[in-house]
C-alpha cells in the first residue's frame, strides 16, 4: 500500500463498515480517490463471450449496487466493472449491523440481503452513460418477498439487456432465504430457460453469466455444468461468498452469520473454479472471484482456469490503487515470461487445482 492508501484505510476504518462503504462511493462520485494509472498493454487484452476486455481484472458485484460509479471504477484500472445486485423493487435488505470486518484475516462477513434502490434507479443511471466506452456488467437478482423469483430475473434481463455489456444471474447469495435453492437442477433448468427466452425477446445478444456459490458438492457442480451447457449460457462466475468458516485468526466477528469473502475464500473458490472448468470444457467463459488481492492471486485464478478475474474485499484492505497495481504486475509478468497474451497462462495449473479437496 502507498501512503495515500494507508491514510485512506485508516480514515475509513474509523467508521462502521457500511458507513465507510457509503463514503467511498461518494468519494468516487466526486473524482476521488485517484488510484494510479494502469498500463494499456495489448498482452492483457482478452476476448471473452464476444467482448473485448482491455485487461482481465474486474470489480465484482456488491460494491456499486446501484450503478452509481461504474466509470469511476474503470478509471481505477479495472478492465470491467459489474454493478448490482439489482432487484425489480427497491429493498432495504437485512437489519443492521450487517457488515463485519475480520481485519487479521483480510476478510469480511456480510449479510446485506440485496439492499438496493431497484431497477428504475439503476436503469436511469445506466441509460445516462449510453455511448461511453468501457465494459459494464449488470448483476440481477430477485426480491426477497417476490411471489415469482424466476419472473424477477426475466424482468431484469428485459430491463437491462440494452444497457449492459453482459448480465449476471445471481442465485448464489446466502443472504436471501431460499435463493441458493435455485441452483438445484430442476429449478435451475427452468430459470435458465426463462432467462434465455427473455434475452431473445429483448432482441439483444448480451452475454449471460451465471454466478454460483462456492459451497457446492461435486454432484451439484455437475448438474450446474450440464444445465449451463444445455441452455448455452455464455459463462459462469465462480464464486460468491461462502457460508463455511475455514480457520480464522480474527478475535472478533467470526461467529456472525452471512457470507465470508476475502483471503480465506481463495483456496475453496479456486478449487471450485477448476472443477467447473473441467466440467464445461475450454470454450465457455469463466470469471474467477474470491480472495483476489494481488497480482499473484489474480494470475493463480487464471492458471486454475479463469478467463477473467474479479475482486472486491481485497480493495477494502489494500486501497483504491490495488487494481492498477495488479494490472501493472500482470503486464510485468507477461513481459518477463515472454507471453504474447496473458490467456496463454490459463489452465496451466488446472489439474492441480481441480484435485484440491473442497
Amino acid at each position: 500500500m502507498n501512503a495515500l492508501d494507508r491514510l485512506g484505510r485508516h480514515l475509513l476504518f474509523s467508521f462502521d463498515p457500511e458507513a465507510a462503504h457509503g463514503l467511498s462511493i461518494k468519494a468516487l462520485r466526486c473524482g476521488l480517490p485517484v488510484g494510479g494509472r494502469a498500463p494499456q498493454d495489448a498482452r492483457l487484452r482478452v476476448k471473452v463471450a464476444g467482448l473485448d476486455f482491455p485487461n482481465p481484472l474486474g470489480m465484482a458485484a456488491g460494491y456499486d449496487k446501484n450503478a452509481e460509479v461504474p466509470d469511476a471504477l474503470l478509471g481505477l484500472g479495472f478492465g470491467f466493472a459489474e454493478v448490482g445486485t439489482v432487484t425489480p423493487l427497491p429493498q432495504a435488505g437485512n437489519p443492521r449491523p450487517r457488515i463485519f470486518r475480520l481485519v487479521e484475516d483480510d476478510a469480511v462477513i456480510n449479510r446485506l440481503g440485496f439492499n438496493n434502490e431497484g431497477h428504475d434507479a439503476a436503469e436511469r443511471r445506466l441509460a445516462a452513460r449510453a455511448g461511453r466506452q468501457g465494459i459494464v456488467g449488470v448483476n440481477i437478482g430477485a426480491n426477497k418477498d417476490s411471489a415469482n423469483r424466476i419472473a424477477d430475473y426475466v424482468i431484469g434481463v428485459k430491463r437491462f439487456a440494452r444497457h449492459a455489456s453482459y448480465l449476471t444471474v445471481n442465485i448464489s447469495s446466502p443472504n436471501t432465504p431460499g435463493l441458493r435453492n435455485m441452483q438445484a437442477r430442476e429449478q435451475l433448468a427452468e430459470l435458465l430457460a426463462s432467462v434465455m427466452i427473455a434475452r431473445a425477446e429483448a432482441g439483444q445478444a448480451v452475454p449471460i453469466f451465471l454466478k454460483i456459490a462456492p459451497d457446492l458438492h461435486e454432484a451439484e457442480l455437475e448438474d450446474i455444468a450440464a444445465e449451463v451447457t444445455e441452455k448455452a449460457i455464455d459463462g459462469i462466475i465462480v464464486s460468491n461468498t461462502t457460508i463455511a468458516r475455514p480457520p480464522l485468526r480474527s478475535p472478533a466477528n467470526t461467529g456472525e452469520t452471512g457470507g465470508l469473502s476475502g483471503k480465506p475464500l481463495f483456496a475453496r473458490s479456486t478449487a471450485v473454479l477448476a472443477r467447473m472448468r473441467k466440467l464445461v470444457g475450454p470454450e465457455r467463459a469463466i470469471i474467477g472471484v474470491g480472495g483476489v488481492d494481488s497480482t499473484d492471486t489474480a494470475l493463480e485464478k487464471i492458471r486454475a482456469g479463469a478467463d477473467l478475474v474479479q475482486l472486491y474485499t481485497g480493495m477494502v484492505y489494500a486501497g483504491p490503487s490495488l487494481p492498477a497495481r495488479i494490472v501493472r504486475g500482470m503486464s510485468d509478468f507477461a513481459r518477463r515470461e515472454g507471453l504474447e497474451n496473458i490467456s496463454e497462462l490459463r489452465d496451466s495449473k488446472l489439474d492441480q487445482w481441480a484435485a484440491t479437496p473442497l
